[in-house]
């Protein structure tokens, strides 16, 4: 576990998460990807991952690239669009249930922040409800600026929003950091 201040985090659940997604694969997937990462990689992943834990960014970043390239060489965007959605599919029903109401995707999504801090150590992401059944969200002050990992934010946002009860979800990455912009902005939209 990372314990440096230093070093960009994130929480346990997450790679949780990413290795549950590995387990569902057919055949020699979970071991094609872990022979990508490095021994230390592979230590800490088969080791005892706790979901409250932080661990290196950087850990995260390496093994979604490495699943990507496994399991959609072809279509990277949609790989790591489906990881945020297994993501939040694992966690909305299960320990992050209490951000779910039906038919309401503004009480999800204006509880951004706190569901920010589940998964991050530094920055915060705001909530602008821009509509009936819309809003923006941005991250702002992440330590580490991926459009990989921003590609996980979509998915992920996109399955909480049907979960919450919207249809025809969009989530449109209109600004990312990692684009030279100020912040990550994400424009949600749904049908009810």
């Amino acid at each position: 576990m990372a314990t440096d201040s230093g070093v960009a985090r994130i929480k346990g659940s997450v790679l949780i998460s990413r290795l549950n997604l590995l387990a569902k694969q057919p055949g020699t997937k979970r071991l094609d990807v872990l022979q990508r990462l490095s021994p230390a990689d592979r230590k800490v992943l088969d080791g005892v991952i706790l979901p409250i834990g932080w661990y290196p960014m950087e850990l995260n970043l390496r093994l979604d690239a490495a699943i990507a390239a496994v399991l959609s060489p072809r279509d990277r965007t949609k790989s790591f669009v489906d990881m945020g959605r297994a993501s939040a599919e694992e966690n909305l029903k299960g320990p992050h249930h209490v951000f779910l109401r039906q038919g309401d995707p503004h009480f999800l999504l204006s509880h951004a922040q706190e569901i920010y801090r589940l998964y991050y150590a530094v920055g915060l992401r705001s909530y602008e409800r821009t509509g009936p059944n819309s809003g923006a969200l941005r991250t702002l002050g992440a330590e580490s600026v991926t459009e990989a990992d921003c590609l996980t934010i979509i998915g992920w946002y996109q399955r909480a929003i049907e979960l919450s009860g919207g249809s025809d979800v969009r989530v449109e990455h209109t600004k990312c950091r990692a684009r030279g912009n100020d912040c990550c902005e994400y424009l949600c939209s749904w049908a009810l």
